[in-house]
């Protein structure tokens, strides 16, 4: 799964203490393999264990990782891979960050998130033949390459910020053109493409284990939520101060409907609209964001990942519409 040269030397883009937002990584680099891995790991989050692979193939310790399959979402691509080579499901975290080195003529771009191990055992597999769970002291002197040990670095940071609550913020998937739409704007339907992202939300979300669905009132909204409630069994909760309705006569009620949320623990899917979304995060003024409000994205069935501690944003990923359609 990992065509890495020990003697390369692989440039690290490791997000900042708080914040990744990554680009469309499809359209990122030129002649691009994309893969995607995880810092797995368990126990105490001030002192935990980290799980690394050895892999017989090539004879080095890492993490584990792999590449995307056609059509795969990055999360759904890590959650896989820890599955394939551990035998652990996983709940996924913070986005980590990326790491790109070249291999064999084009630049193998590594996305990494934090995942906690949530049930399973090792067994050999094909890919891996001994899994040792490490403390940070240990992991350095055991990992074969140091882009690994920088990786595992962050990760023990982002555990030191571990979140109460993480709220996965979808803007809705594409619905008919408002303009050829007679009726109620509540009611107008997402159209054929806007029904296959919302499909394709399920295996972008799924890895998180969302704990609570939530809606805001419009049609669309519902519907984008509709299949991953079905995957996962559970109600959506339908709210109007979710929405862009609110956003526009109720600001205040908008805020606090989402702050309830953000304070309320777990991870909570929150569908919303194109005012609303980037109002929130407006009003929320997260410091470490490194570019202006304006130049972040807001794409039809995209996810923001937003991380908070007691009500307190502290982290921010952005994941691309898992079919980007115009």
């Amino acid at each position: 799964m990992h065509e890495t040269d020990k003697d390369a030397r692989p440039e690290v883009f490791i997000s900042g203490r708080h914040q990744e937002v990554p680009p469309d990584p499809a359209h990122e680099f030129t002649r691009t393999t994309l893969a995607a891995g995880a810092v797995l790991w368990r126990g105490d989050p001030q002192d935990p264990e980290f799980a690394l692979i050895h892999r017989p193939h090539y004879d080095d310790w890492s993490l584990p990782k792999g590449k995307v399959d056609p059509g795969e979402s990055l999360p759904a691509t890590a959650a896989r891979e820890i599955f394939e080579e551990t035998g652990y499901s996983v709940r996924l975290g913070k986005l980590i960050g990326k790491v790109t080195y070249p291999v064999q003529g084009r630049t193998k771009v590594v996305y990494y998130w934090m995942a906690r191990v949530l049930e399973g055992s090792f067994a050999q597999n094909s890919e891996t033949d001994e899994l040792r769970w490490v403390g940070i002291d240990e992991a350095p002197q055991l990992l074969s390459y140091e882009v690994d040990t920088e990786v595992l670095a962050k990760a023990k940071k982002r555990l030191r910020l571990a979140p109460t609550t993480r709220v996965l913020y979808v803007r809705h998937a594409r619905a008919h053109e408002r303009k050829k739409w007679e009726g109620s704007d509540d009611l107008r339907p997402l159209d054929k493409k806007g029904r296959r992202q919302a499909e394709m939300l399920v295996p972008l979300l799924a890895p998180f284990h969302p704990t609570v669905i939530y809606s805001a009132q419009p049609q669309r909204c519902q519907q984008t939520a509709a299949p991953l409630a079905d995957e996962l069994g559970m109600d959506i909760a339908v709210n109007i101060n979710f929405g862009d309705e609110a956003w526009a006569n109720n600001r205040q009620g908008a805020i606090a409907a989402f702050d309830r949320v953000a304070s309320g623990g777990g991870v909570p899917v929150i569908v919303s609209q194109g005012e609303t979304i980037p109002g929130i995060i407006a009003e929320l003024n997260p410091p470490f964001l490194k570019v202006d409000l304006e130049e972040l994205k807001f794409k039809k069935a995209s996810v923001w990942v937003l991380s908070f501690n007691g009500g307190e944003l502290t982290g921010a990923d952005y994941l691309a519409s898992p079919l980007p359609v115009r």
